[in-house]
């Protein structure tokens, strides 16, 4: 039996019951393939059994005091899992869904997905089954600073810098920094995507968006494509979905489609960026509204459906798992050349799989959504200057971190002899920088 399956026979037996968690690391060991076995020393010094199991996995209570005097108690967590490269860094992310499995999914996709921005910082990812939505801002906050009390005593501006994710947004990140700073009577960075009066950094909101489009430019441009006059479908409306179409039309896309939890709009003539933020930051509404505003457009029920609409670019920035098999090959079959993921790990497997056989250019998303880790850790650089970039400066940051980023998952394909995988690419060389630095460590 080989190294790679030998370790991921290993995982299975201790995690099995985290069908996210074990579909993240089959994904990456099988891409690692060709790096594991032109490099033995990493086998002999045990990385990747050292790589899959998290540094440590820390889980609490979080008891909170609803709108009519009742008691109410979630369960927080976080999961760091490796600081080889610098101190812990991973979103928190509030939803009913959130599970062990899904926290550790995210904490190993991002190791790799920060190794990649070349910056200081590890893989952490952390949350509660708590859902903010229906609920007051005095519930929010009654929530978000049980949740602190605990999680502060494990987090520090050079230990483990949590940031938002799914339903973690300004209000919930002022919360959290405002109980952090009354238990430790300090103020320094110890949380990313704050508000601008407080240390937050200007292009943190467009950054995941923005840098998603950025990273698929490179990746077109180099086959001759262009994303003017290309017809492009988006499924979501939050941050990522939102900035990924505003940079996309900038660079003169068509994009026809956005979509949210319910269902998708269609509009054959481009998407009117300024009706949906004003549905969705403007009064938190449904993306279904859309069409009550602008004549010709179109609104389904249900999401798989938004992947049967003919596009040239499949830009995926809802949620994991979206597109699956029978999607990615309708994709492919309406003349589809590019895919993006702007979400994590947005395309099955098997999906994967359809877009790599068919040649279709496919940016995994440890790579193409690394934009908003970026844009915090350089939110992390200003606060240990004291200071604040002006957005110009922090987007031309943000765009020739993406680019290397592309450089990087380009050159390590090639390398091993599988060009054009950007999977493959991507993983190889987010591991070597981690590994390269775990094996400096000694075994530790």
């Amino acid at each position: 039996m080989d190294y790679i399956t030998r370790v991921y026979q290993m995982v299975e037996a201790k995690n099995p019951n985290e069908p996210e968690f074990l579909q993240a690391v089959k994904e990456v060991l099988d891409s690692l393939r060709p790096a594991i076995e032109q490099n033995p020393q990493y086998e002999k010094a045990g990385i990747l059994e050292r790589l899959v199991e998290p540094d440590r996995q820390i889980i609490f209570k979080v008891p909170w005091v609803d709108d009519n005097g009742n008691v109410q108690v979630n369960r927080g967590m976080r999961v760091q899992f490796n600081n080889s490269v610098g101190p812990y860094k991973g979103g928190l992310r509030l939803h009913p869904s959130v599970n062990l499995s899904i926290i550790k999914f995210l904490g190993f996709e991002q190791i790799f997905k920060n190794s990649l921005t070349g910056l200081p910082i590890g893989g952490a990812k952390g949350g509660s089954d708590f859902d903010p939505k229906g609920k007051s801002d005095m519930e929010v906050m009654r929530f978000c600073q049980s949740f602190m009390t605990e999680l502060y005593k494990y987090i520090d501006a050079d230990v483990d810098v949590p940031a938002g994710d799914i339903g973690v947004g300004a209000r919930e990140i002022g919360y959290l920094y405002g109980q952090y700073k009354r238990l430790t009577n300090n103020f320094h960075g110890v949380l990313t995507g704050k508000g601008l009066t407080y240390g937050g950094s200007l292009a943190r909101t467009e950054a995941t968006g923005y840098g998603l489009v950025y990273f698929v430019n490179e990746m077109i441009s180099e086959k001759g494509k262009s994303l003017k006059d290309a017809t492009v479908v988006v499924s979501g409306s939050g941050n990522v979905a939102t900035y990924a179409v505003e940079k996309a039309q900038q660079y003169g896309a068509k994009v026809v489609a956005m979509s949210d939890s319910n269902g998708y709009i269609y509009d054959k003539n481009g998407i009117q960026l300024d009706v949906v933020k004003e549905i969705k930051e403007g009064r938190r509404g449904r993306i279904k509204e859309y069409i009550d505003q602008v004549a010709g457009a179109e609104y389904h029920e249900g999401c798989s459906g938004i992947w049967t609409i003919p596009c040239d670019i499949a830009l995926p920035c809802a949620t994991q798992n979206e597109i699956s098999e029978a999607s990615a090959k309708t994709l492919v079959a309406n003349g589809c050349y590019a895919v993006g993921e702007g979400a994590n790990m947005p395309t099955t497997l098997e999906a994967t799989k359809v877009f790599l056989d068919n040649g279709i250019l496919f940016a995994p998303g440890k790579a193409s959504n690394a934009g908003g880790v970026s844009v915090s850790a350089l939110e992390m650089s200003q606060n240990s200057m004291r200071l604040s970039w002006t957005f110009e400066e922090v987007d031309e940051k943000l765009h020739g971190i993406m680019k290397n980023i592309y450089a990087q998952c380009r050159d390590a394909a090639e390398k091993y002899g599988y060009k054009d995988n950007f999977v493959v690419g991507a993983n190889i060389a987010g591991f070597e920088k981690v590994a390269n630095a775990m094996m400096a460590h000694g075994i530790a």
